[in-house]
């Protein structure tokens, strides 16, 4: 090691950028305190009623798409509601934090920001990419696999951050905080399960040609035509349903999650009484346990098949 190499590795790392990161995450939180207590002070308490007079709660219903910025064009709808606007806000955050850690110089020493992205980076390596890929196929898919974890798992992630994307509102006709997540909505789900579904597919069929990659379907060996047929037809069933269980197994452990979140904030807001705090306890729990374990599982199993089903496409030996 060179005296330079030395003494930069010694050196300490400068702290500025990590200092601006946690002002901005601090910063943010104090806005969402203080428009909360804003909302309790000032904002409107009225709850929503029926023609008969009873009190409305359709949690369901923050699940409504409703448009934001209508761009329908006929042939095609291309409006901006809250699922597009989540999956732009998790676009902006990946984006800016990758721009904010290269831009800042990436040191021999991480702190801040650095450690994370590393982090990230060194768990989609060692953990997805190589545990499911290998040789050409791992250096042309590991880009793909990582941004698929980050992407599901900021998606996720900020899903139980409260924005204001109630479906009410109440203080100067800004919606009101609420936690909506754009992967518990199954179109979005579906279009990232076609993605992987649509490569895994056409590397199959480049590895092995469209006859080649249908025959790795057919089992090998000395087997009665019939029981091979049927085997052909159960593997090309599990093909449609490998799409199926991306897109579903991550739209419904989301919506799950949220609508447990929302019922039981609505319940204990619905008696009105000392009775209702018995729900906050069961509230909190479901949240910290879908932010904590649920989020970041299901980002890592989406990732993690995805890899799979693009080995196992491109593999010889089945």
């Amino acid at each position: 090691m060179t005296e330079a190499t030395a003494s930069l590795a010694e050196s300490p790392a400068p702290v500025k950028k990590s200092n601006t990161f946690k002002l901005v995450a601090w910063g943010f939180v104090g806005l969402l305190i203080v428009w909360t207590i804003l909302v309790s002070a000032i904002g409107h308490k009225e709850p929503l009623k029926d023609a008969a007079g009873q009190v409305v709660f359709k949690p369901q219903n923050e699940f409504g798409l409703k448009s934001w910025v209508n761009l329908d064009f006929g042939f095609i709808d291309m409006s901006i509601n809250k699922a597009v606007a989540y999956l732009m806000f998790s676009s902006l955050i990946c984006i800016l934090v990758g721009i904010f850690v290269v831009r800042g110089g990436l040191k021999l020493r991480p702190t801040g920001a650095q450690n994370v992205v590393e982090l990230i980076y060194d768990f989609a390596d060692k953990q997805i990419a190589k545990q499911t890929l290998s040789g050409t196929m791992l250096r042309k898919y590991y880009p793909f696999i990582a941004t698929l974890f980050l992407f599901v798992l900021i998606n996720n992630m900020i899903g139980f951050v409260p924005l204001p994307s109630g479906e009410h509102s109440s203080l100067w006709g800004i919606p009101d905080l609420a936690l909506y997540a754009a992967t518990a909505n199954i179109n979005v789900t579906i279009g990232l399960a076609l993605i992987s579904f649509i490569l895994f597919n056409y590397e199959g069929i480049r590895e092995h040609g469209f006859f080649g990659y249908i025959k790795t379907y057919v089992p090998s060996g000395d087997m009665h035509p019939l029981m091979k047929g049927m085997i052909f037809g159960i593997e090309m069933l599990s093909i449609i349903l490998r799409l199926v269980s991306l897109a579903v197994r991550l739209f419904a452990n989301l919506l799950a999650g949220h609508l447990l979140i929302i019922m039981a904030t609505g319940f204990s807001l619905l008696l009105a009484s000392y009775v209702g705090a018995v729900a906050i306890p069961f509230g909190l729990f479901f949240y910290l346990f879908e932010w904590v374990l649920i989020a970041g599982l299901q980002a890592f199993i989406f990732a993690m098949l995805s890899g799979l089903y693009i080995g196992f496409a491109t593999s010889h030996a089945h």
